[in-house]
């Protein structure tokens, strides 16, 4: 690893750190923000590890500038945040919320004034708890709600953002919200999750339009939640199953946004999903998005299963299979990352690839002199940068590397627990200590 250098990548490559806003902000009902579907989810008994909630979490409503200068600190020239929907239009369309505005543009402008690159997401899973009241993502209202967010966001920021995501991690967000119910806003079945990624995919393109519109300078991405998949064995039933869960973890949202339409053929319930289309909609799926965000931590080892609904296909528990897991039980596996941008990379839709997040939990410790030495997040940093390297040298089109995440942070329905990032945080002070891992990542950089 002493031989990994920057240099490799060339000078226009992009490095950087990213985070989301109800992940770190805190300050829930400050300054006019309304409720989000998190904070009534955090609200409820039982839906987060410890009964934890997010109404300080990292305090970067109020401490943002300490964060920032830690990204400096850390020569890291790309800061990727999201902004939140409830804290901008707190009834979710109409009334604009000065004072969140005036938040994200300190935010925004505290960055330029330390030559960090600002990369905001505009969606990154904080739904006005008032539109979730009205269907959410359920209802087909949601690309017009979603639209006109885009477009005050454009308006008030687009003057100095030169790189915008759309959306994060559909997949997540619409699956375990509103299939699973173990994320808000806590819905599940086929009624609530089909209609769901449809408008979310419309809102992906419509968000993109939006953009191009008001900020036709700027480059325009979303990102993806993507896992390398491989088959328990090589059996025909294992193997098929493998390539049904490869739709859902890695084809569902890409494909249609290319123009390819949803893959149906190895999922046949998807094809369900036609009863939420109106005339039109292959066309407005689609949008020629400048680049494509992945978001890699691992890969899923699948087997048949002949219970588990839909699909038929099940997760082979990476802590069954004897190899070296991360503390939220998912095995390190360093080639996931490779395979999945040569993936994505064969699409020849795609021009440009940036992994937007990757990154590991592991039981950091303060030791007695105030450092926390975390060798194990270190060297998986180490490791995925090195098969990043190797798809890029094999001529896969990625142009940046963006960690998750700078603080640790309230990682959903985990709570506190897990901890991600570079800076250690210690919740009760918000006292910051910069990880034996950011430290390497601060020299790798400089």
């Amino acid at each position: 690893m002493d031989e990994l250098s920057r240099a490799y990548f060339g000078a226009d490559f992009q490095w950087g750190v990213s985070t989301a806003a109800f992940q770190t902000e805190g300050s829930c009902g400050t300054d006019g923000k309304s409720p989000s579907i998190w904070d009534v989810f955090t609200s409820k008994k039982s839906r987060v590890k410890g009964g934890h909630h997010a109404q300080t979490a990292c305090d970067f409503y109020a401490e943002y500038k300490r964060d920032i200068d830690l990204v400096k600190q850390m020569n890291i020239p790309n800061f990727r945040f999201s902004l939140s929907w409830s804290r901008i239009l707190p009834e979710g369309t109409g009334r604009v919320n000065e004072k969140g505005i005036a938040f994200y543009n300190q935010v925004i402008d505290y960055c330029l004034e330390l030559g960090i690159e600002p990369w905001p997401t505009i969606y990154h899973w904080d739904l006005p708890q008032i539109l979730e009241e009205n269907g959410g993502w359920t209802n087909r209202l949601i690309v017009d709600w979603f639209s006109e967010y885009v477009e005050v966001c454009a308006l008030h920021f687009g003057d100095r953002i030169k790189n915008w995501m759309v959306m994060n991690e559909p997949m997540v967000f619409t699956g375990a919200g509103y299939f699973l119910g173990v994320h808000a806003p806590g819905k599940k079945g086929l009624r609530n999750f089909l209609p769901a990624v449809h408008h979310a995919v419309l809102c992906m393109a419509e968000g993109g339009r939006t953009l191009r519109r008001l900020c036709p300078s700027a480059q325009i991405g979303t990102t993806f939640s993507c896992s390398h998949v491989e088959p328990y064995s090589q059996t025909p039933k294992d193997v098929a199953a493998a390539l049904r869960a490869d739709v859902l973890f890695n084809r569902l949202f890409i494909e249609p946004v290319l123009g390819l339409g949803y893959p149906l053929s190895e999922v046949p319930v998807l094809r369900k999903i036609g009863k939420y289309f109106y005339p039109g909609d292959e066309e407005r799926m689609v949008f020629d998005f400048d680049f494509v965000g992945l978001q890699n931590y691992t890969r899923e080892v699948v087997r048949y299963s002949l219970f588990t609904p839909y699909i038929h296909a099940g997760l082979v528990k990476a802590s069954t299979r004897g190899v070296p897991l991360t503390e939220m039980h998912w095995e390190v596996y360093p080639p996931a990352i490779y395979y999945i941008l040569k993936k994505f990379d064969a699409y020849p839709q795609i021009r440009r690839i940036i992994v937007t997040e990757n990154g590991a939990a592991f039981p950091d410790q303060v030791t007695a002199n105030g450092e926390v030495q975390d060798d194990l997040r270190k060297k998986y940093l180490q490791d995925h940068i090195t098969e990043v390297l190797k798809a890029k040298r094999e001529g896969a089109k990625v142009h940046g590397y963006f960690v998750w995440t700078l603080t640790d942070n309230f990682e959903w329905a985990e709570g506190y627990h897990p901890r991600f990032g570079l800076v250690h945080v210690d919740f009760s002070s918000q006292h910051r200590i910069v990880k034996s891992s950011g430290r390497w990542y601060a020299s790798f950089l400089s």
